[in-house]
């Protein structure tokens, strides 16, 4: 860039940091960093002039000081704090905050500066060993205090070139009361070692000991003075421990939850209280409680807060967590559960015992050898046995489903937890989980710049296809594989202090392979299927219209994707179903965009209640992207005790579940499948788009063919064209574009047959490449034959 060029870009920045810095005088931060963050990127991480220099100061020392005011003093702070005063030594604010960040490090300063008692009525050897200690103590401390006064002067200074009197004034107390301190403990170091020495030797030791009572009262009094130039501070700052219900607060979202726990809370505080006046409780509230969620929601950080609250109030004597899972319970033989159950709940004693995905101990038609219902009947003894009944509490945990079948069949656990104690957590926002994210990053000393917190929110909505989203793990995960690759690619000799601190858009990009070939040059490179393309162009056009009137505020029109395609086997539907998967993908319409092709058997069980399981995990699967059902018209069947009916019926209700997240296409001939679609309103209704496949007419037969072989770099001779086109003409074919291409098949194999058949074999280019009249007319004459 020239002179002029950078000099235009720093005035434009200059203007900025002008209104930035109005903002800044009137709130005391910035609230957008993303705009600091832009400036500082074109100032660059090298400022040549003493003017770049000073606005590279500016903009770091406001970046810091915002940070300050929503995070506090944390790392991020000081790294960038400390950019700032590189950048520019004299900048007023940075050197104001840096006062101030030195001062409040100070507080503790004097905190561990502790001596052991040493008393008259010691032996000789007990009054050694102290004396050693205060020796160590005072050798450590008077060289600690060294760098301490640096350290203070340095404040001292940084309050100098700010302006700021007051702070300046505790400063020079501060550097005067350290002196002081380390002139008490030198003379408590020379007394020290001159009463270790009496311990041993001849002299006298209580004048010795006398003098260093003097110079340990002379040192509290300064601890005092220390203190009394800082100001009290509340618990939380002195770094006290959240108490677990205030841990529960700080959790991003779950506010119903919150609520509920706040109630538990103060009832069982209300218990305690009622215990302490005296009164008796004859039914106990139970503390055992179900956690049903999808992953990544919060069950087990919920389980171990509930543990600690346990403890806090008394109610167990231990606030430790046993997580277990069906591994552990589930034994291989007889006898083997029970043990394993006693040995967990004697361990889980006193505290809680938390089993995740609990329903995995009642599996679906299980066999004798399987002691799932073992564990549980073993569970539910111990829990009400007079040896360990109210002696700890069980947590169940697990999907929201899967949970309410899981008790609904087992009424001896269900009646240990009362619907009261059933907490259903929900899956977090995308707002929520941005809000993670950025405390993730903040953990790690990072921040998101705007447009990677936009990348992410399109990458949280790509993720959130099915059940199995990780809500706050998933989000975490990618945080810190943003992390990786933000190490991975920085070089270490970069000294712009952005590379080390920001995250950006380009941190959270996947690179997705892109199909070789666009899916609209697909589609149009298709034989024939003029009517079919004009509907797929119409139904793509339309959704991306739709998405640009989201994108401008506009209302939108419900988009019905879901489509009939109708036509004989091998005119192209399935063809067509993946490049519209992947069109209804490049929209942003689908997050996946894959196809998933079945059939009857993929959905239809042979007994009771798998059917509709059957057909919900093939629908689970094709989530995000398109399921196309061929000859779907199977499903129905007119035998007695069939289950097509069940499997019709889950399939619409699932469709209606997730309207946005799913396409289906049924497949088949067109009078069959209009009998399909009469048999259920519900399936009629949902499907709008009728496409029909015709029959490909003999020349598209043979352009098919031709393109076919071309693919393998095989050409047809054209007398074996002249020859297809009048075989096409005189005879029935069954398949289509199938046909085509198993034709080629066949004929490329007679081919090599009658190539490595002749006696002496030249492999030529012709005899490589070139498909021969005989050849065609052999392979039609085999596929006419069956």
């Amino acid at each position: 860039m020239n002179s002029k060029g950078k000099t235009d870009i720093n005035l434009i920045i200059k203007e900025k940091l002008d209104s930035l810095t109005a903002e800044f005088d009137k709130n005391g931060f910035i609230e957008n960093h993303d705009e600091l963050l832009k400036m500082i990127t074109l100032v660059g991480e090298k400022p040549e002039t003493h003017g770049e220099q000073q606005l590279r100061s500016d903009l770091l020392s406001m970046l810091a000081a915002s940070r300050k005011m929503s995070k506090g003093e944390d790392s991020l702070y000081d790294s960038w704090l400390q950019e700032a005063l590189k950048a520019d030594p004299s900048n007023k604010r940075a050197n104001g905050l840096l006062s101030v960040s030195k001062w409040n490090k100070n507080r503790s300063l004097l905190k561990n500066l502790l001596f052991p008692l040493i008393r008259e009525t010691d032996n000789r050897t007990a009054k050694k060993k102290m004396a050693e200690q205060y020796i160590d103590i005072c050798e450590e401390y008077i060289e600690n205090l060294k760098e301490t006064t640096e350290d203070l002067k340095r404040g001292l200074l940084a309050a100098k070139w700010n302006h700021d009197p007051e702070l300046s004034g505790k400063y020079e107390q501060a550097v005067q009361c350290v002196s002081r301190i380390q002139g008490e403990l030198s003379a408590l170091l020379k007394a020290s070692r001159e009463y270790e020495e009496s311990i041993s030797g001849v002299f006298h030791t209580s004048a010795f000991f006398q003098d260093m009572k003097v110079h340990l009262d002379q040192i509290e009094e300064l601890k005092f003075e220390w203190d009394s130039l800082f100001p009290v501070q509340s618990e939380d700052a002195n770094g006290q421990d959240k108490s677990p219900l205030a841990e529960l607060h700080s959790m991003i979202g779950m506010e119903e939850i919150k609520t509920r726990i706040d109630d538990f809370y103060h009832f069982l505080q209300y218990q305690k209280k009622r215990k302490e006046l005296g009164l008796q409780s004859r039914d106990e509230q139970s503390l055992n409680m179900v956690l049903s969620g999808n992953p990544g929601t919060g069950k087990t950080t919920l389980a171990r807060l509930l543990a600690k609250i346990y403890h806090e109030l008394g109610v167990l004597p231990r606030g430790e967590v046993l997580e277990v899972d069906r591994s552990q319970l589930v034994g291989s033989y007889i006898g083997q559960t029970e043990e394993n159950v006693k040995n967990i709940v004697e361990r889980a004693l006193g505290g809680v015992l938390f089993i995740d995905e609990a329903y995995s101990l009642k599996r679906e038609g299980q066999s004798g050898n399987d002691y799932g219902q073992t564990a549980i009947d073993a569970l539910v003894s111990f829990m009400t046995s007079q040896k360990y009944a109210g002696k700890f509490a069980v947590i169940l945990a697990g999907y929201p489903e899967e949970m309410r079948q899981f008790l609904d069949a087992n009424p001896g656990l269900r009646s240990r937890f009362p619907t009261s104690n059933h907490i259903s957590l929900s899956d977090y926002s995308t707002e929520e989980l941005i809000l993670i994210a950025e405390r993730t990053a903040a953990e790690n000393d990072y921040i998101l710049s705007d447009d990677a917190a936009a990348e992410l929110k399109a990458r949280i909505e790509k993720e959130k296809v099915d059940d199995t989203f990780g809500n706050a793990r998933t989000v975490r995960s990618i945080v810190i594989n943003a992390i990786f690759k933000k190490g991975a690619y920085t070089q270490l000799d970069n000294e712009n202090i952005l590379h080390f601190t920001l995250l950006t858009k380009e941190d959270f990009q996947l690179n997705e392979t892109l199909p070789e070939v666009p899916p609209e040059e697909q589609l149009m490179a298709l034989v024939g299927l003029k009517e079919v393309k004009e509907e797929i162009e119409s139904l793509v056009s339309f959704v991306k219209m739709q998405q640009i009137r989201i994108s401008q505020g506009l209302p939108v029109i419900p988009v019905q994707l879901h489509s009939v395609f109708t036509g004989n086997p091998g005119t192209g539907k399935t063809t067509v179903a993946k490049i519209y998967s992947e069109l209804l993908k490049e929209t942003g319409m689908l997050k996946r965009g894959h196809l998933i092709v079945a059939s009857r058997a993929d959905f239809v069980a042979g007994y009771v209640g798998q059917t509709a399981l059957k057909t919900k995990k093939k629908i689970r699967e094709a989530l995000g992207g398109v399921l196309f059902i061929d000859e779907a018209y199977s499903l129905l069947s007119q035998s007695a005790g069939d289950f097509g009916k069940e499997a019709v019926d889950t399939l619409v209700d699932e469709m209606t579940r997730h309207n946005a997240n799913l396409v289906v296409i049924l497949a088949g001939y067109p009078h069959e499948m209009n009998m399909l679609l009469e048999s259920n309103p519900g399936l009629q209704s949902r499907f709008k788009k009728f496409l029909h496949f015709r029959d490909y007419s003999n020349d598209e037969i043979i352009e098919i063919i031709k393109r076919y072989a071309a693919r393998f770099q095989y050409i047809i001779d054209e007398d074996a064209f002249s020859y297809l086109r009048k075989y096409l003409g005189d005879t029935t074919v069954n398949g289509n574009g199938r046909y085509a291409t198993s034709l080629v098949d066949e004929a490329l194999q007679l081919q090599a047959l009658r190539v490595m058949s002749a006696p002496d074999p030249s492999y030529s280019l012709q005899d490589l490449t070139v498909i021969s009249t005989e050849d065609m007319k052999r392979a039609a004459e085999k596929l006419e034959r069956g």
